[in-house]
């Protein structure tokens, strides 16, 4: 063990030791302004440009407040003065009611949780049933978007379920499961939209669309009864209007060809008649001015047409005494 005469003995490899370190803050305080102000540069370059992607639009606030919008591409802003906001005005972002996406792909998994607590509604009938919808949604002006809508999320999720709690509570059970779900989608659609532009959200709705409309899972059983009943129904009158579009029109066309066909017999009987009358008047007519001329080829006429008609025919001379030398027996055909 080393023998220590003075204090200075102790300390003096220590003094030593401090004095080194005095010397080197000395020299790193006289190097610290360099880095200082390189530090301050690199802060002001890199802070005077920022980027602004395809689908975004930039906000610039300079001390809070509005400036001026920028495109996409790179850029420059007062730095430690000017902040921005980058907005994606191209995306549509979506929104689910009464289900979650797990996993999407090309099989989608949903979780299988239960949200009863956004997706069970009463209709206008006092029916229960669970209602599962998306909201699809854009910006349309991000300068609204950022400064008047602080939890735009939120506020399109509680503004979506009371309009369609509303919509659905103004329609009946059949009304909502399958008579009206495509104008219930528009309808809530344009009620939501009326809602955030008076609330000056910059936000605009893509589409509202129904996913699944079904009863709770206690009344499943008795509402699918009803609805097959209601089916059934619905065959059978299909089935009797089937059979009514094949019999009716049939028998109203047989009555239509029927009625046209005496319509044509009737009009062909008349025009016969006329002619007829036609004809025995100018016959008239004629044998008033020759009767002698008149009367001959009348005769002549009606020979004409009832000979054809004769089988065999015997022509007699007014000079025989009798028809038999006439007769040639021994013929068939006999004497003409």
């Amino acid at each position: 063990m080393a023998d220590f005469e003075k204090p200075e003995d102790i300390f003096g490899n220590s003094g030593d030791m401090f004095k080194g370190a005095g010397k080197k803050m000395n020299d790193f305080g006289k190097r610290l302004p360099p880095i200082f102000a390189i530090i301050v540069i690199a802060s002001l370059f890199f802070g005077a440009f920022y980027t602004v992607g395809p689908d975004e639009e930039g906000v610039v606030r300079r001390f809070g407040k509005y400036v001026r919008l920028t495109n996409p591409g790179l850029h420059f802003k007062a730095p430690f003065i000017e902040k921005v906001d980058n907005v994606k005005v191209k995306y549509i972002f979506k929104e689910e009611f009464g289900f979650r996406t797990a996993r999407a792909g090309v099989v989608t998994q949903y979780s299988q949780k239960s949200y009863y607590d956004e997706s069970l509604m009463l209709t206008g009938d006092l029916n229960v049933i669970v209602v599962e919808w998306i909201v699809q949604f854009k910006v349309k002006d991000s300068v609204k978007r950022l400064f008047n809508v602080r939890n735009p999320q939120g506020t399109i999720r509680h503004i979506s379920e009371a309009v369609m709690r509303q919509v659905v509570g103004d329609n009946t059970v059949n009304e909502v499961l399958t008579m009206r779900r495509v104008e219930l989608n528009q309808e809530v659609q344009d009620k939501l939209q009326e809602i955030l532009d008076f609330y000056d959200s910059g936000i605009q709705i893509v589409t509202v669309r129904l996913q699944d409309v079904n009863p709770p899972d206690q009344v499943k059983p008795s509402f699918n009864e009803v609805n097959e009943a209601k089916q059934e129904k619905e065959k059978a009158i299909n089935q009797a209007w089937e059979k009514y579009n094949m019999i009716i029109p049939k028998a109203r066309g047989e009555a239509e060809k029927t009625i046209r066909e005496a319509e044509g017999y009737s009009l062909n009987r008349i025009n016969e008649a006329k002619g007829e009358a036609a004809r025995f008047i100018s016959v008239w007519e004629a044998y008033k001015d020759s009767k002698d001329v008149t009367r001959k080829r009348l005769y002549l006429e009606a020979m004409n047409e009832v000979l054809p008609k004769a089988g065999r025919k015997f022509i007699v001379d007014s000079s025989q005494q009798s028809i038999l030398p006439l007769l040639n027996l021994n013929r068939e055909g006999g004497a003409e």
